[in-house]
């Protein structure tokens, strides 16, 4: 369901919109049966010249089947959630696997600010590559992230990724990602943090082998790579500079 409207781009993508589906099944589901339900007895026992409304106490065995047996079912359906929920989070969040490649990303007002190992694999060495709101990693390749925030509390998400996490100020947290599909997807700071929380977004780019990964970042070496965050700014301040001065011709037709 969510697929079709974000498509996954890694591999535990898929694991969590299952979750989505089965909850939004089940708990639609119990919604349609209980507006049936009301919507019957509502009709049935309407009010009607000449009959009385029974009193009914719900006593009866035959009374109380009627709650008992919905409760139950919800109880399993519950523990049916709560069992894949469990396996789904040990999975992507208790579980790293063994890292191919690193990256810090670090969250500050308001923009991300990205480290990527050089050729050796490392952090915190000579050859690290550093960019501002674009980040490049590579198509089957499994990540290590340390979030980081410099000043208050961000949230580091991308949607594509199904990923969020919490970047706190004095905390590194260690987490892990694998694309899966190639493309440009959008990052996005999904907790408030101040005036310019709404423009704190960010691209990343997943690359379909290490010879276009590397390309890229000698580009970005040689500051001639042009950055697909900066090309998005430039034609959403377009767009809204058109549509202000369309506004304003309308608005001065009108008089």
């Amino acid at each position: 369901m969510i697929e079709y409207f974000v498509p996954g781009a890694s591999t535990y993508a898929g694991d969590i919109d299952f979750l989505f589906d089965m909850i939004t099944v089940i708990v639609g589901f119990w919604f349609v049966m209980v507006l049936a339900v009301m919507t019957y007895f509502m009709v049935r026992f309407r009010r009607r010249e000449g009959v009385r409304a029974a009193y009914i106490s719900g006593d009866p065995h035959s009374q109380k089947k009627w709650t008992h047996y919905p409760h139950y079912s919800v109880i399993a359906l519950d523990v049916v959630i709560i069992i894949f929920t469990v396996m789904v989070w040990v999975d992507v969040k208790q579980t790293l696997p063994q890292a191919e490649d690193k990256i810090r990303v670090v969250g500050q007002q308001w923009s991300w600010f990205f480290i990527h190992s050089g050729p050796d694999g490392k952090l915190d060495t000579e050859d690290d590559i550093s960019t501002v709101n674009d980040l490049h990693v590579k198509k089957d390749t499994v990540y290590h992230f340390e979030l980081e925030s410099r000043d208050v509390l961000h949230n580091f998400s991308v949607p594509a990724f199904r990923l969020r996490q919490d970047t706190i100020p004095g905390r590194t947290i260690t987490g892990w990602f694998e694309p899966n599909r190639t493309g440009i997807y959008d990052i996005q700071c999904a907790e408030i943090c101040g005036y310019g929380h709404g423009i704190m977004g960010a691209t990343i780019v997943v690359h379909k082998d290490q010879q276009s990964y590397d390309a890229a970042m000698e580009s970005i070496r040689n500051r001639t790579y042009e950055s697909d965050y900066q090309k998005r700014l430039q034609k959403m301040t377009v767009s809204t500079v058109s549509n202000r001065e369309s506004f304003r011709d309308k608005l001065l037709s009108s008089f």
